[in-house]
């Protein structure tokens, strides 16, 4: 009996060649599809139903603002605008007229290119979207015009065009060159356009199938599936039918799913209940680089209206935002897109992030800097608001200081979102989600997206590598999409947004692609892997700073920068404490008033140039050395204020005119913690018989004074003194051009032959400089392979050109001081470098040893060449320590593996130093970061030269110090955090016929403490008797209450605190006083800068 097997029939004969491909030329022909040489009959021939310009449809008008001027829209508005038409060069009003019949199509849009970035306004001003022109993935020139507006026939608007890219106006097309400051855009088109909106999906479509056919591996089903449908789609386009392109869109449906379109935002409800990569828009915005501060105020409106726009299309689409600053300027300039945005944070759409008041650069601000950034970004949120943010968020900072999860959680905040160590051009950092530990031993949940990117395009190949670039799967398998165009501004576009809810689709029917997800907040991605990992219990560990493998000029590049970020730190701190007391101590008829609102726009100017590593173009730096003399100006009147207060009948001695013509003692004010004495140069026209005591020491071209100033115990007033009998006086001899020495009682130092040959310390009888080896200054080579003013390569090592010292000339004798002018001359520049040594030593501490100082004024003229100071030591180390934010870091002095050899150059604040037991020296810096010790040389950089962005980098005249200070014992035995500290802190000085006056009154006051060291102890806070605190309390950094303290009363009716600290921990204490309501606004920064 015949038996048949199976449901079909299988022919016997077969003449046919076979279904066969070849896959490489079938995978290749998929760029065809869209544009290129095939347009006119591809799926982009069918992309518009209709397409108009004429001046009968779209009527143009324009105004252009004069020069670099950017006037706000009310201002614009009342000026005579003209006519205009395509092609032409402008920003303009314009008015469309829609054709009846279009009134059938469910979308009519503008398109509106003009080359460059643009907004479009409503008549009344408010910021509906932004533009950007051109043929780049960040192009955006359609506007969808309302529907009323459609079935009206009519529309109005006015468009805000920047002459400049996305990335400024680069003269050659490079990114990083300097800008093209003739540069002119073209308005390509002002269109009226009907969308095929079929086609437009047909196309997201197909754009997705081959971004799968490209990212997946060959010999998985879901790549071979995609190739095979997009194929078929080729295959079926016929132009001129439109039910053609829903055929080939049922054909997508193959990989996609039946009908997943119509589920809309609901398309991520479904497929897997878990997510492993969440997705999350995002916009970073650089506060200034290739384009000034004003620029970036229109790219942030911009770009956040841009986003606002796509939320009412993606109901799934989040947004997130940091940096307080870019609020603020929105609040001030465009007011109705500042109101939408709250609408939107308070439904949950628009999420706050960052907590600080810019993305600052993670090296260079001080502790005390970090904090500012903190407390006065998440007071802004929470004025605005009504909330704080919980995540700290800082994806593009050149590095990052370990004193971060400290500072992190004590702001409010315990995770923290980065990724820019995947620049790394060394070594591969390790993690992708783990606890970040820092210098005290406190952690944050810290995640480096795999996607190594915070400005992902939403693609398929993002979300894949988001789990095939993940470094720890082990302990976590998920990963933050941060997605949308940035560095420039723009964020978000539809198309990736509609990209990945095909990827979602696909991802829910197959297991070849992670799901994403859409929707949450980066909060709730974090509390997730809180959760997963048992409170970080299963998370690997991180110990330590974040340090950048890359970008390490930025720490030298624009030096007047480095210069103005210290100054204003340590002039806002000065004003601060002396402001407070005279607050705190003010006369009875005195009216002084805590200048609050002055210090705020002060830091609130500081905080903003904090973004700059060194790294932008020129314009840039002009605006922020004009915020840092605001700030110098403002402070300098402060100082005088509270002083006169406090020393009512003084006066400054920065002049050149005694204070009184009676007779008057010079005094300064000691703004540090410590008991110091200090030699200050004061001019000779300010001296005359009525200064008390007389100068014992004149410069040898009569120009200067030289006085000797002490303070006694816990005293701020430091008063003239006589060398003592433990010193004897500082003396100088010089032989030639090019050699002298430089001699106290326990130091001296030798140049010879225009190099620093010998460093000696006489009372140990130790030779600090090998035999054989000099010091001084040196010229590298510094050609980067790229970045220029970002980089400096290790290669620049093995170029080194050492400079001598020349034209010696003794400038003071002693015997406070001793000093030599010397000077070098190396291409176009001039070195003058003025080498002083006093007689006392740098500290109280007993075995202190004197500093001796090198000031330097330079005249730049040189490309792409490297300036530092280096002293070969006889000291052996593997490791050297750096001053960092709140303590110090240490870092080899070796290379025996690539990640000792990754850090030739290092950042540093106030101190450099190379001990080992018995004996240090260090390298005090008083406006420069750059540091770094091979082997035993130690060395400072103190000027770079490149030419992009900013073709006259540092080029021009600088004044700057630096110092050398020797220390018994290692580091950890020294005091070279106290002389950093006071290096950094000259002297009020003051004239004074009167006696400091002292009135109680009630008031809050916030003290900031930290362990500088690295161990732990106890210490007893001391309050004045004749300040009657009632209540004290452990603070976070936002000032709000941990834990009430409690006062403890001496045998002599004293109050004092009781504080333990651990290593490097930072502590913020309140002290109310009697009858003081409970403020948080009096503040003295303690024990910082």
């Amino acid at each position: 009996m015949a038996h048949s097997h199976g449901c079909g029939h299988y022919p016997e004969l077969n003449y046919g060649p076979g279904a066969k491909w070849i896959k490489n030329l079938t995978q290749n022909r998929l760029s065809t599809f869209l544009g290129g040489h095939f347009e006119d009959v591809n799926l982009s021939s069918v992309l518009f139903i209709h397409k108009v310009d004429g001046p009968e449809f779209v009527d143009l008008q324009v105004w252009s603002a004069p020069g670099l001027t950017k006037p706000l829209f009310k201002e614009a508005m009342k000026q005579t605008f003209k006519p205009a038409k395509k092609g032409d060069s402008f920003g303009p009003s314009f008015k469309v007229t829609i054709p009846v019949y279009w009134q059938q199509h469910e979308c009519v849009q503008l398109e509106f290119d003009p080359g460059c970035e643009a907004m479009i306004f409503s008549t009344d001003g408010v910021p509906l979207q932004g533009i950007t022109g051109g043929y780049g993935g960040d192009r955006r020139v359609e506007h969808i015009i309302p529907r009323q507006a459609i079935q009206r026939g009519t529309y109005e608007v006015v468009i805000e065009s920047s002459c400049n890219g996305m990335f400024g106006v680069p003269w050659n097309g490079d990114t990083i060159a300097p800008p093209d400051m003739n540069r002119y855009f073209k308005l390509a088109s002002a269109d009226l356009v009907v969308p095929n909106q079929d086609a437009w999906q047909l196309m997201w479509d197909f754009n997705t199938l081959r971004e799968l056919v490209d990212t997946l591996a060959g010999n998985t089903a879901l790549q071979n599936k995609a190739l095979v449908t997009a194929n078929a789609i080729m295959n079926a386009f016929k132009t001129g039918d439109p039910e053609n392109i829903k055929q080939m869109r049922e054909i997508a449906e193959e990989v996609f799913g039946k009908d997943w379109q119509a589920k809309g935002a609901e398309i991520y409800n479904e497929g897997p209940k878990k997510a492993q990569i969440v997705g999350i828009s995002y916009c970073h915005i650089d506060t200034a680089w290739l384009w000034p501060y004003r620029v970036t105020q229109q790219k942030t409106a911009r770009s956040w209206s841009t986003q606002i726009d796509l939320m009412e299309r993606y109901p799934e689409h989040r947004f997130a935002c940091s940096q307080a600053q870019q609020f603020k300027w929105l609040e001030e300039q465009y007011p109705p897109l500042f109101k939408r945005i709250q609408e939107r944070v308070a439904s949950g759409q628009f999420h706050l992030i960052g907590g600080a008041w810019v993305e600052n650069d993670g090296n260079m601000p001080s502790g005390e800097a970090l904090v500012r950034q903190f407390v006065y970004g998440q007071r802004y949120f929470e004025s605005r608001f009504g909330q704080r943010c919980e995540t700290a968020w800082l994806p593009d900072s050149f590095g990052l200081t370990a004193a971060y999860p400290q500072l992190i959680r004590d702001a409010g905040m315990k995770y923290f979102f980065t990724q820019k160590l995947s620049w790394n051009n060394v070594n591969v950092f390790p993690h992708s989600t783990f606890n970040w530990v820092g210098i005290d031993g406190t952690q944050v949940l810290c995640h480096m997206t795999p996607v190594d990117t915070y400005t992902a395009q939403a693609t398929v190949g993002d979300v894949n590598k988001g789990i095939a670039n993940h470094k720890n799967l082990e302990s976590n398998d998920t990963a933050l999409l941060v997605f949308g165009n940035g560095d420039g501004g723009g964020g978000a576009l539809p198309k990736m947004l509609e990209n990945l809810r095909r990827i979602r689709a696909v991802a829910n029917t197959h297991r070849e692609l992670p799901p994403v997800s859409m929707g949450s907040t980066v909060e709730q991605f974090f509390e997730d892997i809180e959760r997963e990992s048992k409170e970080g219990n299963t998370l690997p560990v991180w110990r330590g700073e974040l340090y950048l493998e890359f970008h390490r000029g930025t720490y030298t590049s624009h030096g007047s920068i480095k210069k103005g970020n210290r100054k204003s730190e340590i002039s806002l701190r000065d004003v601060e404490r002396l402001a407070t007391l005279a607050t705190l101590f003010e006369p009875e008829r005195s009216s002084y008033v805590y200048p609050k609102a002055t210090i705020d726009d002060c830091w609130e100017k500081v905080l903003l140039n904090q973004f700059l590593p060194g790294s932008a173009i020129g314009m840039v730096y002009e605006d922020a050395e004009q915020l840092y003399y605001e700030v110098r100006k403002d402070c300098q009147a402060l100082l005088e204020e509270a002083l006169g207060v406090l020393l009512s009948g003084s006066a400054s001695l920065l002049g050149n005119v005694a204070p009184s013509s009676q007779p008057f003692n010079l005094i300064a004010v000691n703004t540090t913690p410590f008991s110091r004495r200090d030699v200050i140069k004061i001019p000779i026209s300010a001296v005359s018989q009525n200064l008390l005591p007389q100068p014992v020491q004149t410069s040898a071209d009569g120009k200067h004074a030289y006085v000797l100033l002490q303070t006694q115990g816990n005293e701020m007033i430091a008063r003239p003194t006589a060398l003592s009998a433990d010193y004897t006086p500082v003396s100088v001899y010089a032989n030639g051009s090019d050699h002298f020495i430089l001699k106290n009682q326990s130091m001296q130092l030798t140049i010879s032959q225009g190099r620093i040959s010998s460093l000696y310390d006489m009372k140990l009888g130790r030779e600090l400089v090998p035999r054989g080896s000099t010091g001084g200054l040196v010229i590298f080579e510094d050609r980067p392979n790229y970045w220029d003013a970002w980089d400096v390569e290790i290669h620049h090592l093995e170029t080194p050109t050492r400079l001598e010292f020349s034209g010696v000339r003794v400038i003071a004798e002693g015997p406070l001081r001793a000093s030599v002018q010397t000077q070098v001359k190396y291409g176009k520049s001039t070195i003058d470098v003025t080498i002083s040594l006093d007689a006392i030593s740098t500290t109280m501490k007993d075995d202190s040893r004197p500093l001796f100082t090198f000031d330097a004024e330079v005249d730049w003229q040189e490309k792409h060449k490297f300036l530092k100071f280096e002293l070969p030591l006889d000291i052996n180390n593997t490791v050297a320590t750096y001053e960092s934010q709140f303590g110090w870091v240490q870092r080899p002095t070796h290379k025996n593996t690539t990640l000792d050899a990754a850090k030739f150059e290092v950042c540093g604040h106030k101190y450099a130093d190379l001990s080992e037991y018995g004996y240090g020296v260090a390298f005090l810096s008083e406006s420069k970061y750059g540091f770094a010790c091979e082997g035993n040389v130690l060395r400072i950089s103190l000027l770079r030269a490149a030419t992009a962005p900013d073709a006259e980098q540092d080029q021009g005249k600088h004044e700057f110090s630096w110092g050398i200070v020797p220390h018994v014992g290692s580091f950890l035995e020294s005091d070279v955090p106290i002389v950093a500290y006071i290096f950094n802190s000259p002297l009020h000085r003051r004239g004074e016929d009167d006696e400091f006056g002292v009135n109680g009154t009630t008031k809050t006051v916030v003290l900031r403490l930290y362990e500088a060291f690295g161990g732990h102890g106890r210490v007893e806070l001391r309050i004045a008797p004749h300040l009657h605190v009632v209540n004290a309390y452990a603070t976070n950094l936002l000032e709000d209450h941990k834990a009430e303290l409690a006062l403890v009363q001496d045998a002599n009716s004293h109050i004092r605190l009781n504080l333990d600290f651990r290593g490097f921990e930072v502590k913020t204490v309140k002290l109310v006083l009697a009858g003081g309501a409970v403020k948080r606004d009096r503040r003295a920064t303690v024990g910082e800068e």
